[in-house]
């Protein structure tokens, strides 16, 4: 009888550039359990405890490859000293730094790298990862979420959320601390036993060749962190309209990781020379709208999938994002029971 290999077995073998026999089936399920622990988000964003036991639970009943141990956009701002004030769904939060500076430059009163990962709720993430890591006889992954240095430096530059940019929008100063605080804080989470971080960028700008060289420059730091600890590194890329237009500047640049990319963009480039030959180790994103009532049919999901995964063959199948709290539940598992069926 064939033994099959499991997750963590799985990721080790991407990491030493071996094909697996299915994509990892990563979705990001963190929010949701503060329904399971029927507690207000805020109370749960700061509870190990609360965080612990929901992951716990979700994973005896959804069986995915990995628990999400944490994920949150705001994690590595407000450890820098921001205060966030969170919004409803699918609304962006209102940053607020200790001294706000004009658009495109540090703000003033700062922590420095070194003192933010021992701020804001990084020490909370921390140690539930911690105490995941220390079930007996785990097989699942554990994934945390670090916010990549571009679209961390466009929080600080005080970039408007839906404004376009350019990379020399930032100053080198905003993008370097960036770079460090995400790499800082990757470290410390790969010390408490993360098998999987997904860095993840919500903002990309207008690239030039040498500004995605630079982009690129930028994350492999934190890509060789991962890496160093025998963790895999995840780049999520969650701007489809962004993706887009950067495509072949972004197939261009060497990565050691795998790149996660939305699933209608990947869809609609499948086919393209840019993607014929080319060895990056490729990750496909779900819509979010495949988890709502009336969003994305399940048939038609799996036959993108279907298509996708075995022309492709990706390395990871993930969400694009945290699917929110508020997702109706009888559609999640649907769903979720239905994708690995594609592989």
């Amino acid at each position: 009888m064939e033994v099959r290999p499991t997750p963590r077995q799985m990721a080790k073998g991407l990491l030493n550039g071996v094909t697996t026999p299915r994509p990892l089936f990563l979705p990001i399920l963190f929010s949701l359990g503060a329904r399971v622990e029927n507690t207000a988000l805020g109370t749960f964003l700061g509870s190990p405890t609360k965080i612990s036991n929901s992951l716990r639970q979700m994973h005896n009943q959804l069986r995915t490859d990995a628990v999400c141990c944490y994920f949150d956009p705001y994690l590595e701002a407000e450890a820098l000293g921001a205060t966030v004030e969170r919004a409803a769904d699918h609304q962006p939060s209102i940053i607020r730094w200790p001294r706000p500076a004009k658009s495109g430059e540090l703000p003033g009163g700062l922590r420095s790298a070194e003192e933010a990962v021992q701020g804001g709720r990084i020490p909370v993430a921390v140690e539930v990862i911690r105490r995941m890591s220390s079930l007996p006889n785990r097989e699942f992954l554990l994934m945390a979420r670090v916010t990549g240095p571009i679209t961390l430096a466009a929080l600080l530059a005080q970039i408007e959320p839906n404004q376009n940019f350019r990379a020399e929008d930032i100053t080198v100063e905003a993008q370097e601390l960036s770079a460090s605080v995400v790499t800082q804080v990757a470290t410390t989470m790969l010390e408490a036993g993360a098998d999987l971080i997904v860095i993840q960028e919500e903002r990309l700008p207008v690239f030039s060749a040498e500004s995605c060289e630079a982009w690129a420059n930028l994350l492999a730091p934190t890509i060789n962190v991962i890496r160093f600890y025998e963790a895999l590194p995840v780049l999520q890329l969650a701007n489809a309209i962004m993706v887009y237009e950067n495509w072949n500047l972004i197939l261009r640049q060497s990565w050691d990781c795998v790149v996660c990319m939305p699933m209608e963009i990947v869809a609609s480039r499948k086919h393209e020379e840019s993607l014929k030959g080319n060895d990056v180790k490729l990750g496909i994103a779900l819509p979010r709208n495949a988890f709502r009532s009336g969003g994305v049919g399940p048939e038609d999901l799996l036959e993108t999938l279907r298509s996708m995964v075995s022309g492709l063959q990706p390395a990871v199948i993930m969400t694009a994002s945290d699917i929110p709290h508020t997702t109706d539940m009888k559609c999640l598992i649907r769903v979720l029971s239905e994708v690995p069926r594609a592989f």
